[in-house]
């Protein structure tokens, strides 16, 4: 390709490449301002009045308790988010669709209502914020005052082989964390003795919960009472027991193989003995007279 001739040639003198470099700079001002602002378009939501991590709520049953969520729109743009609720403890919203002025932070007010038959102890819930896609989840925590009870019962205790098997159940109104303590006595004395532990479950109250306890040298042969005890801090223990007889399935096998030898033995003897007493009589001819 045949140069360009020289007329056709423009050189860039010493203020015009000075005037292209300020404009270039400038450029690059522009688009690092406008950056924050496109990564501003990220609305958030976290609990009213800001500095907590969730909010807590706390009173006696039959009351109404008021809070609510803050949702913050850095956008240029208004933000419509949807609130929903999830959990025993569910807020309530006067309006569920909240439109959001651009660059503004919005305070959504709920309210929670404890039954009046509600019993003290912990409840949660979650409030979810959503909109174009994207989700924030601000948790609720609320507190039902009164006088706690812990309760614990442990029950259909059973033996399956080399496993023990129960049912943890929560009869308080509080959270428990369970102790359990393990025995079995046979016909030979004591066979097993565990002292009580903290086992690693946490129970919440009316709910149940079914695990099992290992025993790997179950005895071979002998008739066991297993009996669990459990407790809680602030509880009265409770006890339940389940019997269970181990046998060896070759011996018992064989016993019941020889058990049927003799019977049959016995009544082969007694057949024979049966057909040689009895007195011989004469065959009945044909056709013959009485």
């Amino acid at each position: 390709m045949a140069d360009p001739p020289r007329s056709a040639v423009r050189r860039l003198t010493v203020p015009a490449r000075a005037r292209i470099a300020a404009a270039a700079v400038a450029l690059l001002s522009v688009l690092w301002a406008a950056a924050p602002a496109a990564a501003g378009q990220d609305w958030t939501a976290e609990p009213a009045t800001g500095g907590r991590p969730y909010v807590y709520l706390e009173g006696p049953p039959g009351t109404v308790m008021e809070d609510g969520v803050s949702v913050t729109n850095p956008g240029a743009e208004p933000l419509t988010v949807r609130l929903r609720a999830e959990g025993t403890a569910g807020p309530v919203f006067a309006e569920n669709r909240v439109t959001v002025p651009a660059r503004t932070r919005a305070d959504v007010p709920f309210a929670v209502t404890v039954p009046a038959s509600a019993s003290p102890g912990d409840r949660s819930a979650r409030v979810v914020v959503s909109s174009g896609g994207r989700e924030a989840v601000v948790r609720v925590h609320v507190r039902v005052t009164g006088s706690e009870l812990a309760a614990l019962t442990v029950e259909d205790v059973r033996v399956d082989g080399s496993v023990i098997r129960y049912t943890l159940v929560n009869r308080g109104n509080t959270v428990v964390a369970p102790r359990l303590a393990v025995r079995a006595d046979g016909l030979t004395g004591e066979l097993l003795r565990r002292p009580a532990r903290t086992l690693p479950v946490e129970l919440g109250p009316g709910r149940s919960l079914e695990l099992t306890e290992p025993w790997p040298d179950p005895p071979a042969l002998d008739s066991v009472d297993v009996t669990l005890r459990v407790t809680a801090p602030g509880a009265v223990s409770a006890e339940a027991t389940a019997s269970t007889r181990y046998v060896p399935w070759a011996a018992a096998t064989g016993t019941a193989l020889a058990l049927g030898a003799a019977a049959g033995g016995v009544a082969l003897w007694r057949g024979r003995g049966r057909t040689h007493d009895r007195p011989d009589r004469p065959l009945a001819q044909a056709g013959a007279q009485p």
